[in-house]
């Protein structure tokens, strides 16, 4: 499978009719456009071609972003020899072929890189069937995927990989690639300005997308400079106005939860219906607002939630165009309604604090002791059974022992959130009593 700009072993013959984005393929990572997340002298692999030691690896991306391109530059730079395969094409058979070759490679000194594209479509039996391989050296894996690594691939894949996300391409990534091409074709493009960023738009951050929409536009004959409606009409498909999964898309979700966030219904309405009529999935809208109501509304209005499950229910039963109306209520009902992220900054706090502490164990005395070995242990030991205590409320610790009481969810005076702020400083007030 090809990915942007890459290259083979072995260059063919040129040809006058090689695609643009084969013809303006990097011949080192300098030459890379975007990526310096993952490609600068302190990223992660600046780092590691510096210091020599280039570890098995994973990029996770979309299409056209250069995965497949910095997997062969990568091989070229360390001096291992570059074997591509494709998930989708290659069995069991083929793999033992391909470790059997580097298993010799490597008999006569030269390492492997071994290049998988869409290496999420290998099943787990297949994923574990590389470690051996990794582990004693034979191939350093470069695997690629446009699917989150955490849920396709293997837990033993990804602890001897390191996981390098790569990203759309900016507008400005993709402004430099297009003056790239054009030196390349010897000519400008036939667009205005505002066209020229609407092809960059429907490009959608791939540059193979963008080079493909190029050598289109550059193959025309034409003795004016086109527009954007022109060129929408000669590439017929919506340039500039609204798509469903550019930048037109998100500026337009950020701006309708950014007016329910700040209690406009009007802002929210005119949004959401901007939004319907260039075509959104009213569903994907259901999701979102349900989403609204739990990251900004919370707690302090818990029918928040309910009512927006109940538009999203009534949508499926009514369909379109009734049902935009129970989403649309939905959508006043939430920008009028009293605002908390109290639990939604508890629930990232929570999480960082997760990560921090690692595998700390919960204290013995709220551990359950099901054998005589855990009692003798001192499972169970000291708890106190809360309805026993008084007011139903031990006050023990439940963190763990030696953790310093951290200080999570902090609901806010507004709506019901402040009948929970003052249950929450009850207890905290019983606690310190009890401990005292």
């Amino acid at each position: 499978m090809s990915d942007l700009f890459d290259t083979g072993a072995s260059e063919p013959a040129p040809s006058p009719h090689r695609p643009l984005a084969d013809r303006l393929r990097p011949q080192s990572l300098a030459e890379v456009i975007g990526q310096q997340q993952v490609l600068g002298p302190d990223a992660p692999l600046g780092v590691m071609l510096a210091s020599g030691s280039l570890s098995s690896l994973v990029f996770w991306g979309p299409p056209g972003v250069g995965k497949t391109t910095i997997a062969r530059l990568l091989a070229q730079e360390t001096d291992l020899h570059f074997v591509q395969i494709s998930a989708i094409f290659t069995g069991v058979p083929d793999l033992k072929k391909v470790f059997e070759a580097a298993k010799i490679r490597r008999q006569n000194g030269q390492g492997t890189l071994l290049f998988v594209d869409e290496i999420h479509r290998f099943n787990k039996a297949q994923q574990d069937g590389f470690l051996p391989h990794m582990e004693d050296g034979t191939i350093l894996l470069v695997g690629a995927t446009t699917e989150n690594p955490s849920f396709e691939l293997n837990a033993a894949v990804l602890s001897r990989a390191q996981v390098l996300v790569l990203e759309r391409l900016s507008l400005a990534d993709l402004e430099r690639l297009a003056q790239r091409a054009e030196k390349e074709l010897d000519r400008a493009l036939p667009l205005t300005g505002n066209a020229r960023e609407a092809l960059q738009e429907m490009a959608d951050g791939d540059g193979r997308a963008l080079l493909n929409l190029i050598e289109q536009v550059a193959a025309w004959k034409v003795d004016a400079t086109l527009d954007p409606d022109a060129l929408s009409t000669r590439l017929m498909r919506r340039a500039a106005k609204y798509d469903k999964s550019g930048d037109e898309h998100y500026n337009l979700i950020s701006a309708l939860h950014k007016s329910v966030r700040g209690s406009d219904p009007d802002a929210a309405l005119y949004w959401f219906a901007r939004m319907l009529t260039g075509g959104e999935d009213p569903r994907y809208l259901a999701r979102r607002i349900t989403r609204m109501a739990v990251e900004d509304i919370g707690l302090a209005d818990p029918q928040a939630q309910t009512i927006c499950l109940h538009a999203w229910e009534t949508y499926e039963r009514l369909g379109s165009p009734e049902g935009e109306l129970a989403i649309a209520q939905a959508l006043v009902y939430l920008a009028l309604a009293p605002k908390s992220n109290g639990a939604y900054v508890g629930y990232k706090a929570a999480m960082r604090l997760a990560k921090q502490s690692g595998s700390e164990p919960p204290p013995k005395h709220i551990l359950n002791a099901p054998t005589s070995l855990m009692k003798d242990q001192g499972y169970g030991t000291g708890y106190a059974y809360d309805h026993d205590a008084e007011d139903g409320f031990s006050g023990q610790n439940y963190f763990p022992d030696g953790m310093e009481r951290p200080e999570l969810y902090k609901p806010v005076e507004r709506g019901f959130e402040r009948e929970l702020k003052k249950r929450l400083d009850y207890f905290a007030k019983l606690r310190s009593q009890r401990n005292e």
